[in-house]
């Protein structure tokens, strides 16, 4: 039996901001995994009646996950179509996607497709999912997803979010795109700088530092209901926004009683609450996946490091040691692994530390390196840096082994923050 869903979650966020075409970030992949699976991927039944083809989509996402090798089968092949799989097999593919696309009487287009194991011979899963003409990109990066946790046993984080910004000669924008960088909308412009963008758990909201009002404010844009209200906006520096795992509320950096300090407020702004306080400078504060601790960057010690505390306060333990300059801390999904930005010989770049035996890697060649976030799925990070004097994306497997570029021809691109999954 097939399994049907419906794609409610993006349409209801897609309603409400603009889109702006002409401006998709385009994937360059340098980096792919060591060992990878052969899957071939057919061309989908009548995909050509849609306005996007379906299997191309699915192959994209797969190959740039730099875990699978693409077989072209050559040919259409639909749910339906009655397969050799040991011939597949015998051809090099350890797995087949195969699948349809129709258009329904409501306007809707459905994707079908299923999943074969040609080396057990047997049927690994199938899906059937409706959606507008507009979403299909949806559809597509689902069916990947299903594909990339059948084979793998992770979950994929191919129909997930990203929001960034952008800098042209005359704005600032917020822009939310897929994964893959396609499907470019904007949330937010503005002519004063915007920093620090933090997706909420659920992924309907982004919080946000802007400093159109001539000092850093702390504000969050509802994705759905287009309101944008204030969540930090005290005397002095309102920065570095960060929300807890209940979706209530955030660690922010504020300066109001003088140096800059880690303080806890709630989503509407009212209950802040200061956690740090240190004769040194304490910023960009995370909360751990469990929400129970808050990492932050402190030079209390004299240059910058990153420090640990509870989230209810108190003292605060060092985390890192190697290097004098160490920035940017962001943890895992799954709390396994602390991401940051560490000085060494003049160059910044992305560092990964495994939080269960202290062992360091360096996951990035780049020198100019900046805000780092985690896939949901926490298997890739995505990170700001430099190429030829603009700023671009990357993206990195947490081995160090696959590698992505992202970039747009709409000027810089820098602040980058990796959505939840949808439910």
């Amino acid at each position: 039996m097939i399994k049907t869903t419906f794609l409610r979650s993006f349409a209801v966020i897609a309603l409400f901001i603009t889109t702006l075409a002409h401006a998709q970030l385009r994937v360059e992949i340098a980096g792919v995994g060591a060992n990878q699976i052969p899957v071939a991927i057919a061309a989908f039944g009548d995909e050509t009646l849609a306005p996007q083809q379906i299997s191309a989509i699915i192959k994209a996402d797969l190959q740039r996950s730099g875990f699978f090798k693409i077989i072209d089968t050559g040919g259409v092949l639909t749910e339906n179509s009655q397969l050799n799989l040991a011939d597949w097999k015998s051809r090099g593919a350890d797995a087949i996607v195969v699948g349809s696309v129709s258009r329904l009487a409501d306007g809707r287009f459905e994707v079908r497709y299923r999943l074969f194991d040609t080396v057990k011979g047997m049927q690994l899963s199938s899906l059937a999912l409706a959606s507008q003409p507009q979403f299909l990109r949806v559809s597509a990066h689902k069916v990947a997803d299903d594909v990339y946790e059948k084979l793998t046993g992770i979950k994929g984080a191919f129909a997930t979010r990203i929001a960034y910004v952008t800098k042209s000669a005359k704005e600032f924008r917020l822009e939310i795109a897929d994964s893959d960088g396609e499907g470019t909308q904007v949330a937010l412009r503005s002519n004063e700088p915007i920093i620090s963008p933090s997706w909420s758990p659920d992924g309907t909201k982004v919080a946000y530092v802007s400093f159109e009002n001539k000092k850093p404010v702390v504000y969050i844009q509802d994705l759905v209901s287009r309101k944008r209200t204030v969540a930090a906006n005290f005397k002095g520096s309102n920065s570095a926004p960060s929300w807890a795992p209940d979706g209530n509320r955030l660690a922010v950096a504020l300066s109001r009683d003088g140096l800059t300090q880690v303080f806890i407020v709630n989503a509407d702004g009212t209950g802040l609450r200061r956690l740090s306080n240190s004769n040194g400078i304490d910023t960009e504060p995370q909360f751990s996946a469990d929400g129970q601790s808050i990492f932050f960057t402190s030079d209390r010690s004299g240059g910058p490091q990153i420090y640990k505390m509870s989230a209810n306060g108190g003292e605060a333990r060092r985390v890192t040691f190697s290097g004098s300059y160490n920035i940017s801390p962001r943890i895992s999904p799954d709390g396994k692994y602390l991401a940051y930005i560490s000085r060494r010989e003049g160059k910044f770049q992305l560092f990964l530390l495994d939080l269960s035996n202290g062992q360091e890697q360096r996951l990035s060649d780049t020198v100019k390196d900046e805000s780092p976030s985690f896939s949901p799925n926490s298997k890739y990070l995505m990170y700001a840096t430099e190429s030829g004097r603009r700023g671009t994306l990357a993206v990195v497997s947490v081995d160090g082994q696959v590698k992505q570029r992202l970039t747009t021809q709409a000027g810089d691109i820098r602040e980058p923050t990796w959505g939840p999954f949808m439910k």
